[in-house]
């Protein structure tokens, strides 16, 4: 993710870069030391995400946002609470106050990822948690963050510029890309079958070659998906019936 650091405070920019450097999927592209600034770069380089502090000369970090018609996703990080309701307002991602642990930046970094990310106390060292039982994504649902453990994701289906996500718990609709999720959730545990759905392959019990079944759900099969479909569902020694009954 291409990252944008908006801070007049020397250093605070120093210790939000040291970390920013930490994650291996974050690039710094630049760092501002007020809103003008970064408002002039945004409109010729697009960033992935903003760590963007609120109290500045001139004109605020809340400005900034709302003059931003194309906003990337938004980290705060500023040394004031009282911001936060105006900061969530505007539908930032987290809100970190100064100063910020990389243990909490890297929380806040999960959030935007799509993925788990954990911090080792000891050695302060990021990694991704491979253990799918306990792998998660968090997902925006109303203003709030939620956890969603990947073993309990039935389906995925795209709506446009949002998702629906089905688990056993119930569903969840954000604002989300589905190419993006199926980048980031493991193939040996999801299918794309069709451009509207992504499937949890140890959810389903039956498929013939237009439909898979899973517990109380019948998803299509994309003609241009069948094969790689299929060939994935028995890899996994999901057993093949003809039809649905």
């Amino acid at each position: 993710m291409r990252c944008l650091i908006v801070d007049d405070e020397p250093l605070a920019v120093q210790l939000l870069s040291s970390h920013v450097a930490r994650v291996d999927n974050l690039v710094l592209e630049k760092t501002c030391s007020n809103a003008m600034e970064a408002l002039l770069y945004l409109r010729q380089h697009p960033v992935d995400l903003m760590l963007l502090d609120i109290s500045m000369p001139k004109i605020s970090g809340i400005s900034l946002l709302q003059a931003l018609h194309n906003r990337p996703k938004v980290i705060i990080t500023t040394a004031y609470r009282e911001y936060a309701f105006n900061a969530y307002d505007l539908d930032v991602i987290d809100y970190l106050l100064k100063p910020i642990s990389f243990e909490r930046f890297l929380r806040a970094i999960s959030k935007v990822a799509g993925t788990s990310l954990i911090n080792d106390a000891e050695d302060q060292h990021s990694h991704l948690l491979h253990d799918f039982d306990h792998a998660y994504i968090y997902f925006k649902k109303d203003r709030e963050m939620v956890k969603v453990f990947l073993k309990d994701i039935q389906y995925i289906e795209g709506l446009r510029d949002y998702v629906r996500v089905v688990t056993v718990n119930g569903s969840i609709i954000t604002y989300n890309k589905l190419s993006y999720l199926e980048q980031k959730l493991p193939e040996n545990k999801f299918i794309r079958l069709h451009r509207s759905f992504i499937v949890a392959l140890d959810r389903i019990h039956k498929f013939d070659t237009t439909h898979v079944k899973l517990d109380d759900y019948s998803i299509p099969i994309g003609r241009n998906y069948k094969n790689e479909a299929i060939k994935a569902i028995t890899r996994n020694d999901v057993i093949s019936l003809k039809g649905f009954g």
